[in-house]
Order: structure tokens, then sequence, then C-alpha cells
């Protein structure tokens, strides 16, 4: 029988080494997304778009787009100059690494205290093999991974997962959502049969901000485009928002970045 081959680990760069490379590779830095873009998604919060609340409960306290940019700035490192409204707009690499140490340490306690975590992504075309990684990372560390009901549906798409990471899939095709709907349904999944929500919550759009509307330890990646996030972040309903631009021209740029993240979580 032919071997298989070992996977390719990634070192694990400094930090320094890391911001030079998501600003290389445009994972922040001077990224992708336009600022009339980012611009366009602020106000739609602001006004009361649900779309963009990612199913999280923002009442009416957000409702200037002014506060929703001071936000993002602060926490993304977008521009923070409101008269600044088309052209190349950022996020701020230190801002990235600085909310991936966060992230990393409640990743530890999840290690530490071997708890029940679940991982989901809405955009598996970038995302999905930064949570694999850090799905197995975490079950070789002793974690629980939480395994989804069968036979869950959500905005007419059937909730599945692979490599242990839930997603959205429709016609053999994995979906982009930003909807709560598939994180709902697997939360009122395990309670429908008998089970323990999780203890941890690794997601990112609606499935981030569900489980953390929820009152579950929820932590996630967005976009400076996706600001509802940051703004939960704020206000402590989601205890992690990490800045960057979630799908760059190759997923594997992501890799050194979470063998950053999985190394300061002492799961390498």
């Amino acid at each position: 029988m032919a071997r298989m081959p070992k996977p390719i680990e990634t070192p694990v760069p400094s930090r320094a080494e890391l911001v030079d490379h998501l600003v290389r590779t445009r994972i922040a830095g001077d990224v992708a997304t336009p600022r009339d873009n980012n611009l366009a998604h602020y106000r739609k919060l602001a006004n009361g778009d649900r779309h963009y609340w990612f199913g999280l409960e923002l009442g009416d306290r957000w409702t200037d787009e002014q506060d929703v940019l001071a936000v993002m700035a602060e926490r993304c490192g977008v521009v923070d100059d409101a008269a600044y409204r088309f052209g190349q707009d950022t996020i701020d690499p230190e801002l990235t690494v600085a909310a991936l140490d966060r992230l990393a340490a409640r990743l530890r306690k999840a290690a530490l205290d071997r708890q029940s975590v679940l991982l989901a992504t809405g955009h598996p075309g970038g995302l999905l093999d930064v949570h694999r990684a850090t799905a197995a990372a975490l079950r070789a560390a002793g974690c629980e991974i939480v395994v989804v009901p069968q036979g869950l549906v959500a905005d007419e798409g059937s909730v599945w997962q692979f490599a242990d990471v839930a997603v959205l899939e429709r016609g053999a095709t994995l979906w982009h959502t930003h909807s709560p709907e598939p994180m709902a349904a697997i939360l009122d999944g395990l309670a429908a049969a008998g089970r323990p929500q999780p203890d941890l919550v690794v997601a990112d759009h609606g499935w981030a901000g569900c489980a953390a509307q929820r009152g579950l330890d929820a932590v996630g990646y967005a976009d400076c485009n996706d600001p509802a996030l940051f703004v939960a972040e704020s206000e402590g309903t989601l205890q992690v928002a990490v800045p960057l631009d979630d799908h760059v021209r190759d997923p594997r740029y992501y890799d050194p970045m979470v063998a950053y993240l999985l190394d300061a979580a002492g799961l390498l």
C-alpha cells in the first residue's frame, strides 16, 4: 500500500512576520473592499436592515452611521474620516494580530477546560480551512467538537458538517451566507435532542452573531464591510471579532495566520 504523504506544516511566523504577510496578501492593510461599499453597509446597519445585523438584536442603539464608522475605525482600522467616501479602505494588521491574540486566549481556555466547541462558517470559499484546522487542534487537545444534528434545514438549504465545520449546503454546493438561520437551526436542534449547548462557538457572519445573541461564548472573523460583529464586540455580546478580508485570492494565504493563532493558543 502506498504511503500517504505527510501534510505540509506551515512555519509559525513571528508577530512582525505575520503583520508583513497580512499586508502582502491583502488579508489586512489595503484590502479589496472599496470604501463606498463599507459605508453603504454601515448605513444599512444603522437604518435597521436586519440582513446586516447578523442575527444580533441592536435595538435603536446604532441608528447613527457615524457611530458605526467610529467603532469600525477603532476595532477594524478603516479610515476614520467620514468625508472620505470613495477609494481604498484599510484593515489595520496590528488590530488583526491583537484580535488573534485575544482569540488564542479563548481557545487556550477551551482546551484547558476540555470544553465543547462548535465551529461554523458562512464563508466556506475563504474560511473553511481556517475553521477546520482550528477544530483539529482543539480535538487533539481534548475538546469535544460538537456534532450537528442530522436533518437540519435553513434558508432553503441543508445544514451539514464538513471536516468538523458546520456549513449551509444547497444543490451539492456550499453557500456563502450572512444569515443567522443555519446557526439557529443547529442550536434549536441540539435543544430538541436534549443535548447541551456548546461552551464555545467559533464562527463568522450570522453564525457567530446568532450564537452571541443567544448568550453563548462566541468569537468570530469579520470583514471591514461587515460591521455587526464589531458592534457586538464593542457591546460585549461577542467576545472577539477578528478583522480581516474574509475571501482573499488564495485560501492558503490564511495558513500562516492559523499557525500563529494555534501556536499562541498552545495548540501546536
